[in-house]
């Protein structure tokens, strides 16, 4: 009788000299859908990963200055994860060379944590020699010194992007131009070019999601036209952002009172991107706030599409 393979979820260690990129190296994990926890003392690790093997891959930063911290420690841990059932174990050591790591000092006019009373040069020397070991164990070895944290971003999706996840994800929303643009959104794309349902007796207190309204919205003879060339440029513009590191993108359609004509563009938008394999997730802003006795009056003399 065949048996099935369970997959290993991925557990990384982050750790290197401080100023060689940990921080930036977490982030990055965590973009690619990592469950990151920084600053984690040893002795809490085995606690963490007692029960059954984690539902994401996690990443843990592990700092040479936590009061428990010690290399003979930390290899030990490194082996016990490497054997651990259900979980495939990685330590990731950020190298840099001393005089890189002396500039970034430099720049943040920080003292070195393990040489608070002496130079940063005393400190680096101690530090680097302390996780040597560490270093000598490492299953990868990232050298920032060269390195910007785009590229090291870039080397950290190169060694540790999960088979199946590190995909760009899609947030669509609409909105009312009354109520002002919404932050964060990264592509904004004009509805109220479109035939407009506010003015239609019988759609009038509907909304985008209403299938007659959607479908008065697709009536208009741009419509078609405005969104496979929308269709087109996310196509060739969504794989770029991925490959540029972009962890998540905000494509936002906008009408005048952000409940008809916007909110049934990003509806069809919404769902040829989940259908195209997108990971997608919508709002639509104006609908959740006439929901919201909080979120106060639409803006006067907005019409309601």
């Amino acid at each position: 009788m065949e048996t099935t393979s369970i997959p290993r979820q991925r557990v990384v260690l982050v750790t290197g000299p401080a100023g060689a990129g940990r921080t930036t190296a977490i982030n990055a994990l965590e973009d690619l859908g990592y469950e990151a926890i920084d600053n984690l003392p040893l002795g809490l690790l085995p606690r963490l990963l007692s029960g059954p093997p984690p539902r994401r891959p996690l990443a843990l930063g592990i700092d040479a200055r936590n009061r428990d911290f010690s290399v003979a420690a930390m290899l030990e841990l490194a082996d016990w994860l490497a054997g651990l059932d259900g979980v495939a174990g990685d330590l990731l050591y950020l190298d840099c060379r001393p005089d890189v790591l002396l500039r970034r000092y430099s720049e943040t006019r920080r003292r070195h944590p393990l040489a608070p009373a002496e130079t940063p040069q005393d400190g680096i020397a101690r530090e680097i020699d302390l996780l040597a070991p560490v270093r000598a164990r490492a299953d990868i070895l990232i050298d920032s010194s060269e390195l910007t944290p785009h590229e090291l971003r870039a080397e950290i999706r190169h060694w540790c992007a999960p088979e199946n996840g590190g995909t760009l994800a899609v947030s669509v929303q609409s909105f009312s131009y009354k109520r002002g643009l919404p932050p964060g959104a990264d592509l904004l794309f004009d509805c109220r070019f479109l035939v407009n349902p506010h003015w239609q007796p019988e759609l009038r207190h509907r909304d985008g999601t209403d299938p007659e309204v959607a479908a008065h919205v697709r009536a208009d003879a741009r419509y078609a036209a405005f969104f496979g060339r929308l269709w087109d440029l996310l196509g060739l513009l969504l794989p770029a952002y991925g490959e540029e590191g972009k962890a998540h993108v905000t494509v936002a359609f906008g009408c005048t009172g952000g409940r008809h004509r916007s909110v049934a563009a990003a509806e069809d938008m919404a769902a040829a991107l989940a259908e195209a394999g997108w990971p997608v997730s919508i709002r639509h802003r104006e609908l959740e706030r006439q929901d919201d006795p909080a979120a106060g009056p639409a803006p006067e003399g907005a019409p309601a599409a």
